[in-house]
């Protein structure tokens, strides 16, 4: 239905809900406000909008280096590394791109937590992007499933820190219900979340009201045990219409409950005009940011759907980790009703640029701008000096944290890509002495089993509970012996992979493990890919066909510590990297598992490890953590022939 006809209807609805109400004039003047009705003003006028985005930055507060598609004037895309995204080139961007526009809304959608070590290393949780998210100074901040890492009370003091600046964010969600004993009960945290907010641009009230993902928040986050959400659909049905009875007949949902999801929900509501979204890491917009290398988008920015009463809603998402700020417009005209919404997805670079190693010459570097600027969605950006004043405490604080001591290692975990091999890549690292061992020639690399078995452990302590991990050998990339620092545990899982968790068949179990070993042994193969678990164990025949390699797989019950048969017809929690779960080291049956089977923790690889080392025993002589080998029947792989 076109945007005239959907009018049309609306002034037919209003006019017979006027006649119901004939005389009440309290109830018309209610049923005015719900269909969009004026007390007057400057409430009926056109109002454009602006409204700039981002979410799920999930602490990734500093920039980091990308590699693009861009032209450096030759004939074709060459190669091009630049710096990339960083929480003060979001600040800069925002402050840039609200100079331009007279009616401006600064949105967040949530996921600001958890992700990168300045989230739990460089002071209080959650300190550094509080400090960071208040040099933008946001109209309105969407509670995230990840904000209920650290429980209720974790979450208000991370709310206590965004509200010491001078800003005062609003903080929404019309869908949680705090338990009786939470910290952020109304009666002990009046006002901290809200369900809604209302501002004014140019005289005229927009309603924003917040939603929070209810099922994955309880699933694997760690809101308290009485905290509840309801239905997405409902509550926020509910806050619409209590803001229409107040005349607010501009509506924007600030939803973290994933692109796919926004569409459904959307679709169900009545009198939502804007939906700004997060929680999926959706990125949206032209084909171009597919053809720069920046990645492929799932829709179009905006992505034009319409509610169920055939009105036009405009749906945004901001991809993910600072890298991107949404600039919607958004027409209003005098009735309140959307009339046009366009706009792009800024992508935020540096100037710097190299190729090949090489610091790109004035002459390339005047071209790549030239190319950068005719994407239409790479935009080149310093960052505001005070967000980098901001974040330079926090870095020092990192550095610090990197230097400190955090284990004891009395044995070398060796580090070995591949059982049975004998060449330099199959080593990676480790000591001669440590290589010799005829136990990692048999079962792979003691630091590679490890790390699996620490996702498992961590996962079932804090993130909804696995029953199997995997861990590529290639991933891991140093050995571990002696005094341990945290910049040593980092360097093991440098790459910063997030964790997903899938869940997947006991057929998929076996096609996954079959995948690995063809990345490994097949034509053209590496040892990177060579699959390690926790959880899981197997006997590998490297010389069988694709699909033949393994052979006996069990499945460890973590409760009893017995081995099973892996039954083919059972579901199974895999815990696993975002690289392997997308498809990467050539793990296509992972790749294949659909969206609905597929839940992004969003936690950094190396930060679960760091938490397992945590939890070990303490050496006696030094109070640390002691990181030893595992036992030989937690190792993945059984037996190994080649």
């Amino acid at each position: 239905m076109t945007m005239g006809l959907w009018a049309i209807q609306k002034q037919v609805h209003c006019a017979l809900h006027r006649a119901r109400v004939g005389l009440l004039a309290l109830a018309a003047a209610s049923a005015l406000a719900a269909c969009g009705g004026s007390d007057g003003g400057d409430q009926a006028k056109p109002l454009e909008l602006t409204i700039l985005h981002i979410n799920d930055h999930h602490s990734t507060l500093e920039s980091r280096s990308k590699t693009l598609k861009l032209s450096a004037g030759g004939a074709s895309a060459v190669d091009v590394a630049v710096d990339a995204g960083g929480f003060p080139r979001v600040t800069a961007a925002i402050s840039e791109l609200a100079a331009q526009s007279p009616h401006v809304l600064k949105l967040h959608a949530g996921d600001a937590l958890t992700g990168t070590l300045y989230f739990n290393r460089a002071g209080a949780d959650g300190e550094a992007d509080a400090a960071l998210m208040n040099t933008v100074c946001f109209d309105a901040f969407t509670l995230g499933n990840h904000e209920f890492d650290k429980g209720d009370t974790g979450l208000k003091g991370f709310l206590d820190l965004l509200r010491k600046g001078t800003c005062k964010t609003p903080v929404l969600s019309a869908n949680v219900q705090f338990g009786a004993g939470s910290a952020l009960h109304a009666t002990r945290a009046a006002g901290y979340v809200s369900p809604s907010t209302v501002v004014e641009r140019d005289g005229q009230k927009i309603g924003i009201v917040g939603l929070t993902i209810a099922q994955k928040t309880k699933a694997s986050s760690s809101p308290d045990a009485d905290t509840t959400f309801q239905d997405e659909t409902a509550a926020a049905q509910r806050e619409i219409d209590a803001l229409r009875a107040r005349n607010v007949n501009k509506i924007i949902l600030l939803s973290h409950i994933g692109y796919e999801y926004d569409k459904q929900v959307a679709a169900r509501l009545s009198g939502v005009d804007v939906v700004v979204g997060g929680d999926s890491h959706t990125l949206l917009g032209p084909n171009t940011l597919t053809t720069t290398g920046v990645g492929s988008p799932a829709g179009a920015y905006p992505t034009r759907i319409t509610d169920k009463d055939g009105k036009p809603v405009c749906v945004v998402q901001a991809w993910e980790y600072a890298q991107v700020v949404g600039e919607l417009k958004v027409s209003f005209n005098a009735q309140g009703e959307v009339t046009q919404c366009t706009g792009t997805p800024h992508v935020l670079i540096g100037d710097s640029f190299t190729l090949g190693g090489k610091a790109a010459t004035d002459a390339e570097k005047a071209a790549i701008k030239a190319s950068a600027a005719a994407t239409g969605v790479l935009r080149i950006t310093t960052p505001s000096a005070p967000a980098t004043a901001a974040l330079q405490p926090f870095k020092d604080r990192v550095a610090v944290f990197n230097k400190t001591q955090v284990a004891v290692v009395p044995q070398e975990l060796c580090s070995r890509r591949v059982p049975g091999g004998v060449g330099s890549v199959d080593y990676s690292r480790s000591s001669a002495a440590c290589n010799a061992e005829g136990s990692v020639s048999l079962r792979g690399g003691d630091i590679q089993q490890l790390v699996a078995q620490a996702y498992l452990e961590v996962a079932n302590e804090k993130y909804g509970g696995a029953d199997i991990t995997l861990q590529s050998g290639g991933g891991v990339r140093i050995p571990l012996q002696g005094t341990v620092t945290a910049a040593q545990v980092i360097q093991v899982l440098p790459f910063g992979n997030m964790l997903f968790r899938l869940d997947i068949t006991g057929q998929e179990v076996k096609g996954m493990l079959e995948d690995g070993l063809e990345a490994v042994y097949g034509a053209g193969g590496s040892t990177g890919p060579y699959p390690y678990t926790g959880g899981l164990r197997y006997d590998v025949n490297a010389k069988a066909a694709f699909g033949s390699r393994v052979a006996n797989i069990e499945v460890r019950n973590p409760a009893t510590g017995a081995w099973a048969a892996l039954d083919t017809g059972k579901t199974y929690k895999l815990f696993v990297l975002s690289f392997n779960a997308t498809g990467g080291d050539g793990y296509k049956t992972l790749a294949a598992v659909p969206a609905a089977r597929r839940l992004d923790i969003g936690v950094l690889d190396a930060d679960v490890f760091l938490g397992y080392i945590d939890k070990q025993a303490k050496d006696a002589a030094t109070s640390l953590p002691l990181l030893q080998r595992l036992p030989v029947e937690l190792y993945s792989t059984r037996s190994f022939a080649n």
